[in-house]
């Protein structure tokens, strides 16, 4: 309730501040003012009326405070959301309030809006408060860290007879992302009959293949992944060749167990990481977790987890004894 309450208050201060501030200077400001400058430099090349600009950054704070505020909510005690969320949302409610500041600094007592330059420091100075800010809200809302799961308390394992050999292997694959390599595919493939037939304009074959190439290939890199667990080492391939891959030496490993993990703990999707833990999330649910011997952990989102965390185990203590 106390994390609601300072949520709901923070959401106030940054929407009063982005109505009050650009009110008590209206008479100071042209209309309309600037509000974009483009990539060339300080010289703007967009604007917009006061009231337009005061509703639209009203409205996209408001958005940014839901969504994050529910992801909050539904963090259920999880430690890595947790701060994730808090951090967002006051880092992004700075950033607004950063750049309401900067742009009726540079807009005030300007006759139009083409002479409201911006200086060089200013976007710099607003990202250093958003990253300062952001990251101190996530620590001060970090907390205990999250109770182990029961799979971590009492890592599954089974007895392997002896001369007996096993192999695990499970593979996952991220539909949404294997759609959209599909589509990179198929563009990359039309773009290219275009393009050797001449029927495109100069310059955009190359800039599209480009584009459809990088995301073909970052999709066919993502999309899925395959698990392997062998006599003395755990080995995980991307893609739908199994390359590039990564194998981690059974030495290395003290324990393995299953999780039930959500892309929100980690940070959404794709390979996550923080000091001391990495994720590979192509879908939320079941994850086989390597708990290093140094401390640190390696989670995979993949297919029967426990079945894999047992044979990692028998693994392991099989080369104890021996």
């Amino acid at each position: 309730m106390r994390a609601r309450v300072v949520a709901v208050a923070w959401w106030l201060i940054v929407a009063g501040a982005l109505a009050l501030a650009p009110s008590m200077l209206r008479d100071r400001l042209p209309d309309p003012l600037a509000t974009h400058w483009g990539t060339s430099g300080a010289v703007p090349d967009g604007s917009n009326s006061l009231t337009g600009h005061v509703l639209a950054t009203e409205v996209l704070w408001a958005v940014l405070w839901l969504v994050f505020f529910v992801l909050g909510l539904r963090a259920q005690g999880r430690r890595a959301q947790r701060m994730t969320c808090w951090g967002c949302l006051v880092g992004l409610g700075v950033l607004l309030l950063g750049t309401t500041a900067s742009t009726l600094a540079v807009n005030l007592d300007a006759s139009s809006w083409r002479e409201a330059l911006l200086p060089g420091w200013h976007i710099p100075a607003v990202l250093a408060a958003m990253a300062a800010t952001g990251a101190l809200a996530a620590y001060a809302v970090r907390g205990a860290p999250d109770q182990p799961s029961a799979g971590s308390q009492a890592p599954p394992v089974f007895r392997l007879r002896p001369g007996q050999r096993a192999v695990w292997v499970s593979r996952v694959v991220n539909r949404w992302l294997a759609a959209i390599a599909f589509a990179a595919l198929a563009a990359t493939a039309v773009l290219a009959v275009l393009a050797l037939s001449g029927l495109l304009p100069s310059g955009v074959p190359a800039a599209a293949l480009s584009a459809s190439v990088i995301v073909l290939v970052a999709g066919l890199a993502t999309a899925s992944a395959t698990v392997m667990v062998g006599d003395d080492a755990v080995t995980i391939g991307f893609g739908p060749l199994g390359r590039p891959r990564r194998r981690i030496p059974l030495s290395r490993i003290a324990a393995a167990w299953r999780e039930e993990r959500v892309p929100g703990d980690v940070g959404g999707w794709g390979f996550r990481g923080v000091p001391g833990s990495a994720t590979i999330m192509l879908r939320g649910g079941e994850c086989l977790v390597l708990g290093y011997r140094t401390g640190g952990q390696l989670a995979i989102s993949v297919d029967d987890a426990e079945r894999g965390a047992s044979l990692i185990n028998a693994l392991i203590a099989e080369r104890v004894q021996s």
